[in-house]
């Protein structure tokens, strides 16, 4: 008996939108100066520059060298431009218009603000002398609907170079001995043209995806059903991984998913704003010939009976089979459809594209930087895997400072019922102890003119990146 999920493999719906990210310089979280507590005699906070993980980028490094943020524009920003337009005259209209009336972040907006602001955004009448911002964007046959413009917040991260394999896939299982959910339900989506002649226990799936069969017994391991195996196959994407398979692996390597715009921030590496925007990882070429040299696609054959493999592959390559992009990125385009963070339950996002797709969209999806789709997050498939993000880490140092109550004002003392009987002056809000070797004497002059108390301060110092 199998348990029961949705059987539907939804339509995958594209968008193209915006991400301006930006940060401020320096910022320093904790007391202010004050003249008889300087911080000056510490050492330096440690610079998440010198944060190094095997097999991940870091997009938004400082290059000391340039005193930019490594991928980013000269205001250490990235400008994603929802909503692109194809064809050159409204690009064109797009461009100027954007440049002429930037968008502001939602980050920016006071929170009491914030639902009722954007909302006015999105709704405020279209002026008729052209498009604008969150107004009306032609639609075109590879978008499959555009967004409007917006702008999002997003912080430095770290993201794997390439999706996660196989192998890495299955040290992860033997280590906590995991169940896939494929595995749970005991069937998984295949694409019917790879399927072994002899597998004849198979089911038809969604009617609007006739291609893609439910075969009993596919999983991770026999990603073809239980005659295939993963043997020859272990550098290869992990595929039949459901959102949660995906998490929980990343969540064991202490990472996470990434967002939906840390990802697409990765994917465009330079191709960034309303002047420098293009249509696909490589540029606006949409030639077979030089698509085949940057990503693994179906090609121009009729799908799904043939697949000419001008790429070289007719299912999912070896992840960093193809070159990088700017920033050190594999398979940002093609291969699989990567899982990302965010989303709800019965509508899960994936972006990139995979290996049965092209790239005008004559078939399946159009492999371009703004490929996007939803599903459902029990969802397995040949053509879906994933790769694990994390943020840098935001260090705190602990030290001791004196506190000079005629100086600096009263601590707030707590008592056993937790209740503060005096407040405290700003920046001393921490938790203190008193130091039994420092008290000073009832009956000393010095005690009675000064209260001192030994405090342990936060100090949490974010650098020039952060």
């Amino acid at each position: 008996m199998r348990f029961q999920r949705p059987l539907s493999l939804p339509a995958l719906v594209l968008s193209f939108f915006s991400v301006v990210t930006s940060w401020s310089g320096v910022v320093v979280v904790g007391a202010e100066k004050v003249r008889d507590w300087s911080n000056e005699e510490l050492e330096d906070h440690p610079d998440p520059n010198d944060e190094n993980y095997a097999g991940m980028v870091y997009v938004g490094k400082h290059d000391t060298s340039t005193g930019r943020r490594v991928g980013f524009d000269e205001g250490n920003g990235v400008s994603f431009i929802f909503g692109t337009a194809f064809d050159e005259t409204h690009r064109k209209i797009e461009e100027k218009d954007l440049l002429e009336h930037p968008l502001k972040p939602a980050h920016d907006i006071p929170e009491v603000d914030r639902e009722k602001t954007l909302k006015d955004r999105r709704h405020k009448p279209m002026d008729k002398t052209g498009p604008k911002p969150f107004g009306h964007v032609e639609i075109h046959e590879l978008d499959g609907g555009v967004m409007p413009p917006r702008v999002v917040h997003v912080e430095p991260f770290f993201m794997d170079e390439s999706p996660i394999s196989n192998k890495e896939f299955g040290k992860f299982v033997r280590a906590q001995n995991y169940e896939t959910e494929a595995e749970r339900y005991g069937w998984s989506f295949c694409l019917v043209s790879f399927l072994n002649p002899s597998t004849t226990e198979i089911e038809e799936g969604d009617p609007e995806a006739p291609h893609w069969v439910i075969v009993p017994g596919a999983y991770w391991r026999r990603p073809e059903g239980p005659q295939s195996s993963y043997k020859h196959r272990e550098d290869h994407p992990v595929v039949h991984v459901s959102h949660r398979d995906a998490a929980d692996f990343c969540k064991w390597k202490g990472k996470r998913l990434p967002g939906e715009w840390e990802w697409e921030a990765a994917a465009r590496a330079g191709h960034y704003g309303p002047s420098n925007r293009t249509v696909y990882s490589w540029g606006d070429d949409d030639s077979w010939e030089t698509a085949e040299q940057y990503a693994n696609l179906w090609g121009d054959s009729e799908f799904p009976t043939e697949n000419s493999a001008k790429d070289g592959w007719r299912a999912t390559s070896p992840v960093k089979t193809y070159p990088p992009n700017k920033l050190g990125f594999y398979d940002m385009t093609g291969n699989v459809w990567e899982w990302q963070r965010g989303g709800k339950h019965k509508s899960r996002i994936v972006r990139g594209g995979s290996f049965v797709d092209s790239l005008t969209g004559n078939y399946n999806h159009a492999a371009t930087l703004g490929a996007r789709a939803t599903l459902h997050a029990t969802t397995t498939a040949a053509n879906i895997g994933f790769r694990c993000a994390k943020a840098p880490r935001r260090r705190a140092e602990y030290h001791y400072v004196y506190h000079d109550e005629e100086a600096h004002g009263q601590l707030a003392i707590e008592d056993e019922f937790k209740s503060i009987h005096r407040l405290p002056q700003r920046g001393w809000e921490d938790r203190f102890t008193d130091d039994q070797d420092d008290a000073i004497g009832e009956d000393s002059l010095a005690g009675a003119r000064r209260k001192k108390k030994k405090v342990v301060k936060t100090r949490e110092r974010y650098s020039t990146e952060l």
